[in-house]
């Protein structure tokens, strides 16, 4: 069903649009090249502190009754990112592009059926996640849909040797009942039944789509905390300076989740008519101040299913990919490189 292609250099810099003068991040980011395998071994020749990879699937989504088209957004996000101009403050030797699974399309309309079919593509990311944190690399996962932080979760959690933390930017819990079977709208609880999550935080969570299930079940976990965007509107308090209270006691390894329907205008199943600005999800990015162990950015689309398009998605994941790279490895703006 599912096969992970290795990017070469050639299949990188197919995507770059070169331009005298100028360097793009495309041109520098590394790989693995022609190797057949990923290996902690290889991985840790390199010396890239960040690596990309895709999971282009909307199998979760439509297994959680949601419109299908988040496959669409890894290979525009990519582009855009390679396309990133190289200079002081962002440098593609720090990220080595690693490639992208390759799911069989899914066009079954039967809930049971899709949701084996996740269960499926669990199984086949959380080794590679696993063996990405074992080489002491940052993943930064293009979804896809949010089943997918499952298997990063459980993948990051085996390489650490015990159950990490979340950050999840998010107007849903994703807290939905495990026993439905896997979908879209229950990674984070599953995570817990399973013992691979410990402290979550759910940061911008709306009201209006809280079920009362979800709320006995965080009410029921110390170990859950919302912030609502309700009681942020109503405050009129910071988004940053709110984050940082959420955060307030979180240890580390800590992953940070960003559901893109969290942001105003961005197309994606649920896409939301209010929530957080694309510059204001940035700005927490750029501020956070935490050391992230992963980052995974989810149910973005380019196009989806009912035939809505939009294509500035792609340059929207790739600013908050750089903006994780810079608030990781920050730079003094403006000195050349050495």
């Amino acid at each position: 069903m599912t096969s992970f292609k290795i990017f070469s250099q050639s299949d990188i810099l197919n995507l770059v649009n070169t331009r005298k003068g100028e360097t793009k991040l495309g041109e520098r980011v590394a790989c693995l090249g022609e190797r057949k395998a990923i290996s902690t071994v290889s991985l840790k020749r390199s010396s890239a502190k960040f690596v990309l990879l895709g999971i282009p699937e909307d199998i979760g989504v439509r297994a959680n009754y949601g419109i299908g088209g988040a496959d669409t957004a890894w290979k525009p996000a990519l582009k855009a990112f390679l396309n990133l101009q190289q200079n002081p403050f962002l440098r593609g030797e720090d990220v080595l592009v690693l490639g992208e699974f390759e799911i069989s399309e899914n066009s079954s309309t039967d809930v049971v059926v899709l949701r084996n079919s996740v269960k499926e593509i669990d199984d086949l990311v959380f080794p590679i996640i696993q063996t990405i944190v074992l080489a002491g690399k940052t993943p930064i996962v293009v979804g896809g849909g949010h089943n997918n932080c499952y298997p990063i979760l459980k993948g990051a959690s085996l390489a650490k040797g015990g159950a990490i933390n979340v950050l999840n930017i998010d107007a849903h819990t994703d807290l939905r009942d495990p026993g439905e079977g896997r979908h879209s709208g229950n990674g984070f609880s599953t995570a817990v039944m399973d013992g691979f999550l410990e402290q979550y935080r759910i940061f911008g969570l709306h009201q209006n789509y809280v079920g009362e299930s979800q709320l006995d079940f965080i009410a029921a976990n110390g170990n859950i905390k919302a912030a609502y965007f309700d009681d942020l509107l109503s405050s009129g308090e910071e988004p940053a300076s709110a984050l940082q209270t959420l955060l307030n006691g979180v240890k580390l390894p800590l992953g940070l989740e960003i559901d893109l329907d969290s942001i105003i205008g961005m197309l994606s199943s649920a896409a939301t008519p209010t929530g957080f600005s694309l510059n204001e999800v940035r700005n927490l990015i750029l501020t956070a101040r935490k050391e992230f162990c992963y980052l995974h950015l989810c149910e973005g689309a380019v196009q989806l299913k009912d035939g809505r398009s939009e294509a500035t998605t792609g340059k929207a994941m790739a600013y908050l990919i750089s903006d994780f790279i810079k608030a990781l490895r920050p730079r003094n703006a403006g000195q050349p490189s050495s």
